[in-house]
């Protein structure tokens, strides 16, 4: 097996959580219970757990941007960052960082995008059009 990431994070209810990560995302549903389930989010294990979700705090700058800290998100191929944006589009999810070009023209320039989840979670996704940049 490959190396993949978990993360647990806290969600208001389970029901707009599966409609935001299977209906809008495209994840695939792994195992649940009553307070907690499991999605496949781009290869990766999300397990989300009914609780109290933390205030957003934008004390994160990044290239002139606040973001909220913590996010998390997924590194997608360009083609794909294009599809979901028109998916989160089409389904009104409202954006807090609209999809735009970051470090434009410097070493790591890429396309990003914030939503937040519909339990107030942020989650970032970005692409790379040079993917031997993601580290530098």
């Amino acid at each position: 097996m490959s190396s993949i990431f978990h993360y647990a994070f806290k969600v208001k209810d389970l029901a707009s959580t599966r409609a935001f990560y299977i209906d809008i995302l495209g994840c695939e549903e792994g195992r649940s219970t009553d307070t907690w389930v499991d999605f496949d989010f781009f290869n990766n294990q999300l397990s989300a757990h009914i609780g109290s979700v933390d205030a957003l705090d934008y004390c994160g700058k990044v290239d002139g941007v606040s973001v909220p800290i913590p996010h998390f998100g997924c590194v997608l191929a360009p083609e794909q960052f294009s599809i979901l944006a028109q998916k989160l589009e089409q389904a009104k999810v409202e954006f807090i960082i609209k999809p735009q070009l970051r470090y434009q023209g410097k070493r790591g320039q890429q396309q990003t995008m914030f939503v937040l989840d519909f339990s107030g979670n942020p989650l970032e996704f970005k692409s790379f059009e040079d993917e031997t940049e993601v580290f530098v």
